[in-house]
């Protein structure tokens, strides 16, 4: 009878351990990095708000009329007014190198126009390849001129003896009120450090495994390793894997502890569900690694597909852009990433906690990546005999 110490597993789980703590790179990669993620995506949003953003200011009127709607301007927090410009083309520049977000116009005779009640225009230019900047910027903008429009309307009005609430009745006739859903104070922090923190660690997840396991064929230990393992391939994965996979899920648990108890991020749910997801999206990335290195065991190639498949995960996790409106193509794609499926079951918990039947697809397709890697083991054992991937840098 074999003993538990001198189990198959229990050997393979003891080599793969004095592995990890023999060399600082484990340490680093598995432990320093994805803190240092945690605190990255903790801060990176400031506070949670784009303020100060760089804009210029065209004033060809030069009157007081001008002057007053320029440092109208300059009290919008969104804004910092960096250069007053005496030329459109050179704010025109001025945003095309990104000195400069956007520029507000005030053109020549504009207070004598507004005095005479002609049509006046007040003309605001932005940057908007960037598409948050320049939504931000066009909102601010967009707030600020509404009520300057109407102001000349309503000195008229106000002067032949019509009260400002009836003129502000006849100018703005249906009144609309805004009430933002489960981010009220349209902070970024609250809708992306979540995501973004584990679409960074599906990357770190995904390289670790590739390495890890790569490294046994490229130092031609692969064989040695399998014999510790009693040449069973699940025996050997999964006892190698498990290290990574504990000190994994710690990090996990603290990142939601930090992001969701220390940061404050409203959630409609408990911790034990956060953590649960966590798991099991920690257990199915490390299969997604097994299953591509499955496919051609070759670490410096894998590597490469693994930072490029990791990558993709912002893209298709639907955080920046929804992926039903993707091509077709691109939006079955985006259920082969186990990143995706965690947004999709993390986004139910955190904004209406709506139940099982709204995630079951989702949490399904978690446990299939395992299966999946299961069934690639008996070719990764094949290539590991073979010998013939040692030679692949």
């Amino acid at each position: 009878m074999i003993s538990k110490n001198n189990s198959p597993f229990y050997l393979v789980l003891k080599r793969e351990l004095i592995r990890m703590t023999s060399r600082k790179l484990y340490l680093g990669i598995c432990i320093v990095l994805p803190l240092f993620c945690i605190f990255f995506m903790a801060t990176i949003f400031g506070t949670g708000q784009m303020e100060n953003i760089p804009i210029g200011i065209i004033d060809l009127d030069q009157t007081s009329t001008s002057r007053n709607i320029s440092r109208t301007v300059s009290t919008v927090p969104t804004f910092k007014v960096t250069k007053h410009y005496t030329d459109i083309e050179s704010a025109r520049k001025a945003t095309q190198q990104t000195k400069i977000y956007g520029y507000l116009v005030i053109p020549n005779n504009f207070e004598a126009d507004v005095m005479a009640g002609r049509q006046a225009t007040l003309s605001y230019y932005y940057h908007y390849a960037l598409l948050s900047v320049g939504t931000e910027i066009y909102g601010a903008f967009e707030s600020l001129l509404e009520p300057l429009s109407m102001t000349p309307i309503v000195t008229e009005a106000m002067a032949l003896g019509i009260s400002e609430n009836q003129i502000t009745n006849v100018l703005v006739p249906v009144n609309t009120q805004t009430h933002p859903l489960y981010n009220s104070g349209l902070d970024y922090s609250i809708y992306l450090t979540n995501p973004f923190f584990f679409i960074l660690f599906q990357v770190i997840i995904l390289l670790v495994t590739v390495y890890i396991v790569g490294s046994e064929i490229k130092f031609r230990t692969a064989t040695q390793w399998l014999e510790t393992a009693n040449m069973n391939m699940f025996t050997a994965i999964v006892g190698k894997l498990l290290p990574y996979t504990v000190i994994f899920c710690i990090i996990g648990i603290f990142a939601n502890y930090i992001l969701f108890g220390v940061m404050d991020i409203p959630f409609s749910c408990g911790f034990l569900p956060l953590n649960i997801t966590t798991i099991i999206f920690i257990i199915a990335t490390q299969a997604f690694g097994v299953f591509l290195f499955s496919l051609f065991p070759a670490i410096g190639i894998v590597i490469s597909v693994v930072s490029m498949v990791g990558s993709l995960g912002a893209t298709l996790s639907g955080i920046t852009f929804p992926v039903p409106f993707m091509y077709s193509a691109v939006y079955y794609c985006s259920f082969l990433f186990p990143v995706r499926h965690f947004v999709e079951i993390n986004q139910n918990l955190l904004y209406g906690n709506y139940g099982f039947a709204y995630t079951w697809q989702n949490v399904s397709a978690l446990f299939i990546f395992p299966l999946v890697a299961l069934l690639m083991l008996p070719h990764l054992k094949n290539a590991i005999l073979s010998h013939k991937y040692e030679d692949i840098e």
